[in-house]
């Protein structure tokens, strides 16, 4: 036992030592009686530190025991410079999820090299290119983790001014049937005047307008609506409320009965009814905007040139998801989705809009360079962010002055934020 002991107490040996080992006592193990056997083995497991029964298997075995050969080390098909173009693609698409970036890189990535941002070698733009959504998310992960910030949302109210369309109804319309909201710049504060964002989202092709608002008002609402009306791809046909009194109201449904535009509104506690302008209040208006209060004309001509620039970014270069189909088994609901699509890329698919239009999206979509885009809403959002400090800025800055710094930090943005 004494001896046992002291071999336990041997550092581990190496697998090719164990092989000289035992083909050095198999003949002795072999030629020997049961008790030194016993004693052979003992040794053996302690030294090695075999399994009994595998101590015996190899001792009694003919063959040498066989060395697992190293498994050669698997080569990288998307590397550091696939990740770093991944990066900028990212960064350009303001930062969107995987599936997302994943349909918009057909058109971002020729859009960026038409306007001379991004040059790429032909075999990083072939891997770009084929690069899969879950790829895409573990590629970023490391960033995405340095950038991430919290979000909160602002809870609708209810009112019973108009009739109601719940999420049982028809969810696919054709475009026009639009969903319409009100988001306050209070800040911590509802009280005095401050400044409003008229939110509206097509329900079809999830085209979304923001439209900046001195106050919360009926005529400025009733005013927007009419410039929406010409700004458009489509025609207005119908409005859906948010439970709130402040989008749908007296002067509203006179402007609606008038030029002949269904009016409805969703159910009190209910965010499922405007599935498709709840979302946009998040990640449309409060990730431009923020939180902060804004007050007054300069914010609202602040407001008005970030959706301005915005408008154009989130509907020719952000993909939504859209809702295909949603079943429920007892308490569980499975929900299924249409690949993400850009609005423009819905619109430019749908027979109910004509060719004519098609065509002018087509030509604005080849005409937009939306590094420039993304470039003019950073600039504006640092205006708005002074301005909700309470600092005193006069006037908005250049929209060029900062794009070639703006252009080459795009690789290296997500640790700054």
């Amino acid at each position: 036992m004494a001896v046992v002991l002291a071999i336990a107490a041997m550092p581990t040996i190496s697998v090719k030592a164990r092989q000289e080992l035992v083909k050095a006592i198999r003949e002795r193990y072999a030629a020997s009686s049961s008790s030194d056997k016993h004693r052979i083995l003992d040794e053996l497991v302690a030294l090695t530190g075999y399994h009994r029964k595998h101590a015996i298997r190899v001792l009694r075995s003919t063959t040498s025991e066989s060395v697992p050969k190293p498994r050669p080390p698997r080569s990288r098909v998307y590397d550091e410079a696939v990740r770093e173009a991944l990066v900028v693609l990212w960064e350009a698409s303001d930062r969107i999820c995987g599936k997302r970036l994943k349909a918009v890189m057909p058109i971002l990535l020729p859009a960026l090299e038409n306007h001379g941002h991004v040059k790429l070698d032909e075999d990083v733009r072939r891997r770009l290119l084929t690069v899969s959504a879950a790829t895409i998310d573990r590629l970023l992960t490391s960033r995405r983790q340095a950038s991430q910030r919290s979000q909160r949302k602002t809870p609708p109210r209810a009112t019973r001014s108009v009739p109601l369309r719940t999420s049982t109804d028809s969810r696919q319309p054709e475009p026009g049937f639009l969903e319409i909201d009100l988001v306050a710049h209070g800040g911590d504060s509802a009280e005095g005047r401050f400044a409003q964002t008229l939110v509206l989202t097509d329900i079809a092709s999830r085209w979304t307008e923001c439209v900046a608002l001195l106050v919360r008002e009926a005529t400025l609402v009733v005013g927007a609506l009419d410039r929406l009306r010409a700004a458009m791809p489509f025609p207005l046909r119908g409005i859906d409320g948010s439970n709130g009194t402040e989008p749908i109201n007296e002067a509203v449904l006179a402007y609606c009965d008038t030029h002949g535009i269904v009016c409805t509104r969703s159910r009190p506690h209910h965010k499922n009814d405007p599935a498709g302008v709840e979302p946009k209040r998040g990640s449309v208006v409060r990730r431009l905007v923020g939180h902060g209060r804004l007050e007054g004309l300069r914010a609202v001509e602040a407001l008005a040139r970030l959706y301005a620039a915005s408008r154009l970014f989130v509907n020719f270069f952000q993909p939504s998801f859209k809702l295909a189909e949603k079943t429920r088994v007892g308490a569980r609901v499975s929900k299924r989705y249409h690949a993400p699509e850009t609005p423009c890329t819905r619109l430019l698919a749908s027979p109910s809009i004509d060719e004519r239009m098609k065509e002018r999206l087509r030509a604005v979509l080849a005409t937009l360079d939306p590094l420039r885009l993304l470039d003019e809403i950073r600039i504006v959002q640092q205006h708005l962010a002074g301005l909700a400090k309470g600092e005193v800025l006069h006037g908005l800055p250049d929209r060029d002055a900062d794009l070639d710094r703006f252009l080459r930090s795009l690789a290296t943005a997500w640790k700054e934020r």
